[in-house]
């Protein structure tokens, strides 16, 4: 099956040289079944390696392709080489299907657009890039697909560039990730002065498989818990995960983000890119666990995040900026799961998220198609009768992203508490519950608000109608998998047996092991009455809004009355205000006043100019020597002569 990886990578990057090289002569929907059909291949060759992996043994569930040679200088030998295991094999999964409904949708979506074929050519090779960050076999190929996303979404970010909001949106979003990336950077240098290599076989070993004939163990196993190097290491790595994955203090780009196109929102900000901070910390999990700070920071700082942007979350009226700040919220409670030392659980609600947040966001996509771009949901209400489909599979994703069994995200949401407990927080226990029910209110505030109650806008001049086939059947399947993904990762209380911790544990039972503490609580009993309290506490989210939103409505004239609490969330506690005030005009008033004005200005234009003006008074001085009267030199000659002769006599 090795030979079969480069086709996952060349796929798309065949569609996208193509596109690039013919788009703008091709009519219609080519340009996008093009891009469609090769993320579709790609999915079906990992889909393909996945099923062959399912029938080896355990230990044996791992490819190491080695590809082309890129960097040997002295003991750093860097490939382009692949790493296919049972934690890059799921985001594979990930990246390819969800991707290939994204761009399926995106036909019909992004049809008409002037920029439909440079569309799928960002799209394609977001698409490249986020394979390279995952299948990479060394951190430096990592930060080449890192970097390669960060740019991917600069690009489809400011698409519709000819407004100035969406260009600020996408320097936004590229600025406030070069600051995540800079840690990345560190971690790398870190790494190299310490073990003399950026591979992940020789830094964090190959866990519980085998691979290329022999069980790696990894320098990371020659450090002791608590070593320095590895905490800074971790925590500069962690930094970058801020800064990608949208966590505080760096989340404030991604809610902007939603300037881009829907689709966009879905592939980028829902189910892949923001997730590439989960996939380096469960990847680098034994390099965590070995620092008990940095877990600590990460719990931490994933909670503060879930609980914060729900909050936030709760009271925006625009439809994509309550799923934006959903998103960041979900992406807390993986962090949450990872802080804790779950690592199972937090990629778990990577894969759950991953499909209930896409349907979401295609959801909303397809409410403002049908509303001709408005997103303002205070001018939406009683789209249900006009959109039946949209709306069944928007219901389904907002029970899962809920917490409502059996839907997907009551499974890994569930495990997140519940490792949360279990491993001795009870403090970040109550965190994740009450984001839960903030959650659950948030989400159905929206579903009340756009689909249920009086209608809110003129059908005199448009009346709303459901979306064409290639945008509804990914709703769809989407909406199937938030239905059943979760009980991959039913937990064992079930008595079924989880088959995705199953599945993950030669990549992450280490680091799971040596960050368990000591004296965790355990018990079905326990286990099933927590369950039972986050049923109830999705329920009462849910109930909630409904009290609000579906018997009468509230708009947002009567929530101002609730005074400083709402302008506060409304205004999402003033955070970007904030950064202005403090971050960026201190910066720009340094740079203009001080950096332009006296350094650019005075100090580097009058070095060169003065220099320029010092050659011009020394040319004019030589200018003059040069008459072009012949006697004249002849006087100079012998001038020359007789002063040449004179020092020669006396000395």
């Amino acid at each position: 099956m090795s030979d079969f990886i480069p086709i996952i990578v060349l796929a798309p990057i065949v569609a996208l040289l193509f596109n690039l090289a013919f788009g703008s002569r091709m009519r219609g929907e080519t340009a996008g079944w093009i891009a469609t059909g090769a993320v579709f291949i790609s999915f079906l060759v990992t889909l393909g390696i996945f099923t062959n992996m399912l029938g080896w043994p355990a230990e044996q569930r791992a490819i190491h392709f080695h590809w082309l040679d890129w960097i040997n200088v002295g003991r750093v030998n860097v490939g382009i080489s692949y790493l296919i295991d049972q934690l890059s094999i799921v985001f594979m999964l990930v990246i390819t299907g969800v991707g290939a409904l994204i761009h399926l949708y995106s036909i019909s979506y992004m049809k008409g657009d002037r920029g439909y074929w440079r569309f799928f050519v960002y799209m394609n090779l977001f698409i490249v890039m986020m394979l390279q960050l995952v299948m990479a076999d060394n951190f430096l190929l990592t930060f080449v697909g890192w970097e390669g996303v960060g740019l991917c979404s600069y690009l489809l970010i400011g698409f519709w560039y000819d407004e100035k909001k969406n260009g600020d949106a996408a320097k936004k979003a590229f600025i406030v990730n070069r600051i995540g990336d800079f840690g990345f950077l560190v971690a790398m240098g870190a790494m190299l002065w310490q073990f003399k290599t950026l591979n992940y076989l020789d830094i964090l070993g190959s866990g519980g498989n085998i691979v290329d004939g022999v069980h790696h163990a990894g320098l990371a196993a020659t450090l002791t818990v608590g070593a320095p190097i590895a905490t800074i290491i971790t925590l500069m790595l962690f930094l970058g995960c801020t800064g990608k994955s949208a966590q505080i203090p760096l989340y404030v780009w991604l809610p902007d983000a939603m300037a881009g196109p829907t689709p966009v929102s879905a592939l980028i900000h829902a189910a892949t890119m923001v997730t590439s901070g989960i996939f380096l910390v469960a990847r680098s999990n034994i390099l965590f666990a070995l620092s008990p700070t940095t877990l600590s920071v990460v719990a931490g700082v994933g909670a503060a995040t879930a609980i914060f942007a729900a909050m936030i979350g709760i009271f925006q009226n625009d439809i994509k900026k309550v799923l934006a700040y959903s998103t960041v919220s979900q992406l807390g409670y993986m962090f949450l799961a990872l802080g804790v030392g779950a690592f199972t659980a937090g990629v778990f609600h990577v894969v759950t998220h991953a499909f209930f947040k896409a349907c979401l966001f295609l959801g909303s996509g397809a409410v403002i198609h049908a509303m001709h771009h408005e997103q303002d949901m205070q001018k939406m209400g009683g789209l249900k009768k006009y959109l039946p489909i949209t709306f069944w599979t928007f219901f389904i994703a907002t029970l899962a992203i809920a917490g409502i069994p059996p839907f997907a995200g009551f499974f890994s949401k569930d495990e997140i508490l519940w490792q949360a407990f279990s491993r001795g927080s009870v403090v970040l226990w109550l965190i994740g519950a009450i984001a839960a029910i903030m959650t659950a209110f948030y989400m159905f505030r929206a579903v009340y608000l756009t689909f249920y109650g009086k209608e809110r806008f003129d059908t005199d001049h448009h009346e709303p109608h459901e979306v064409d086939w290639k945008m509804w059947l990914p709703l769809v399947v989407l909406a199937g998998l938030a239905i059943v993904a979760g009980f991959f990762g039913m937990p064992a209380v079930f008595g079924a047996g989880n088959w995705f911790e199953t599945w993950l544990e030669p990549v992450v039972s280490k680091g799971e092991e040596i960050s368990k503490v000591a004296g965790a609580a355990e018990g079905a009993g326990l286990e099933w009455a927590l369950m039972a309290v986050s049923v109830v506490i999705a329920a009462s989210g849910i109930l909630l809004a409904m009290r609000f939103y579906k018997r009468r409505v509230t708009l947002a004239k009567d929530e101002a009355q609730l005074g400083a609490a709402y302008q506060l969330m409304h205004n999402k506690f003033y955070v970007d205000e904030l950064y202005d005030k403090t971050v960026i005009q201190p910066i720009y008033n340094v740079s203009n006043s001080f950096l332009y004005k006296i350094v650019d200005v005075r100090v580097i234009d009058g070095i060169i100019n003065g220099l320029a003006h010092i050659t011009e008074i020394g040319s004019g001085v030589i200018r003059r020597i040069q008459t072009g009267i012949v006697q004249n030199y002849a006087v100079l000659i012998v001038v020359g002569l007789f002063v040449l002769v004179g020092y020669l006599v006396m000395f």
